[in-house]
């Protein structure tokens, strides 16, 4: 696919004719080498929904490690020989204190993530209170907690939550080869259940697990299918320990072209640029915005390290975009 036809596609999202599944296939199936002839129409698609402005989001490991699940590429499992942190819930304090930058700063969402299938009841209602007491002092709060059902999303909804992130993370046809103590459709239900309760949904993938261009595009399709709000792009940062240490790494090249991809899928959702960024991406890294990226989370993920608000900052000062 040449530039010319890449922004024809482009131009007609934007005049509300959908891409067949022809078009999305040729999408997918263009060469790492030609993926900037993707990239003019996939930043046309973002700037005319989203403007000149990139939402920014940070996360609290609240609880880490020991986790009952088999996912091949987490540092957290149980099933995984790391040295990632093991800790139980932090205090409401605790949880707390690392929402400062979306109180006093820039950035748009605060987010509580936990290790485990689920969040205890017992850990959920600490959670809600501490989402409570944000929410009163104007902070966006989000959470990923696991497998939750309607009666816990309805809870912290009521707690004053905003939206839940519970990701995919792959496509369902390469799901078995990343886990199997709990089933795509446990993840699929988990999303429903959300959105069924009111809140924003956020959920998206991770990449580099060995799937296919094809399979990432129906990973993209199906999340397309489920209308989240938010869809946060990660790339495999392999760590020893986990089934998917050896994992050979993503291009930066193939990382524009999974996000290019997404953004002609999903022309008005967020998408969201997460965890292994900078490891995959490496000077490519500022490209993601002009791929179609409409935010990007900053600071640390929650067993790798991330870049600084400060430098997040500098970025996108220098790349003329602005915060949203």
């Amino acid at each position: 696919m040449n530039k010319k036809e890449a922004l024809d596609l482009a131009e007609g999202i934007l005049n509300n004719v959908p891409l067949d599944r022809g078009d999305l296939s040729a999408l997918a199936a263009v060469r790492e080498e030609d993926v900037f002839n993707l990239l003019p129409g996939a930043d046309m698609i973002r700037e005319f929904f989203f403007g000149r402005k990139i939402h920014l989001c940070t996360i609290c490991n609240a609880k880490s490690g020991k986790c009952s699940e088999d996912c091949a590429f987490c540092a957290q499992s149980a099933f995984a020989n790391t040295n990632a942190p093991v800790y139980p819930l932090l205090s409401k304090a605790e949880i707390k204190k690392g929402s400062e930058a979306a109180k006093n700063g820039p950035v748009h969402r605060y987010s509580i993530v936990t290790s485990g299938k689920r969040l205890p009841k017992g850990d959920l209602e600490v959670v809600a209170e501490a989402v409570a007491e944000m929410h009163k002092e104007g902070i966006n709060c989000c959470a990923s907690l696991g497998t939750l059902d309607r009666t816990d999303l309805g809870m912290l909804k009521e707690s004053g939550l905003g939206r839940y992130h519970h990701n995919l993370e792959t496509s369902e046809t390469f799901y078995p080869n990343i886990c199997t103590t709990h089933s795509y459709q446990d993840r699929i239900a988990t999303v429903l259940a959300a959105k069924e309760v009111g809140l924003s949904v956020c959920s998206g993938g991770l990449f580099g697990l060995g799937e296919t261009d094809e399979q990432v595009l129906e990973l993209a399709l199906y999340i397309k299918g489920l209308d989240v709000d938010a869809v946060p792009i990660n790339f495999l940062t392999p760590i020893k320990g986990t089934r998917l240490e050896k994992a050979k790494a993503l291009t930066p090249l193939r990382c524009l072209k999974i996000i290019a991809l997404f953004r002609y899928v999903l022309p008005d959702k967020e998408i969201i640029i997460c965890g292994g960024r900078e490891a995959n991406l490496k000077e490519l890294y500022p490209l993601v915005f002009y791929a179609g990226a409409s935010g990007i989370m900053t600071g640390n993920y929650l067993t790798t390290q991330g870049r600084s608000l400060e430098q997040d900052l500098a970025m996108l000062e220098h790349l003329g975009l602005e915060v949203r």
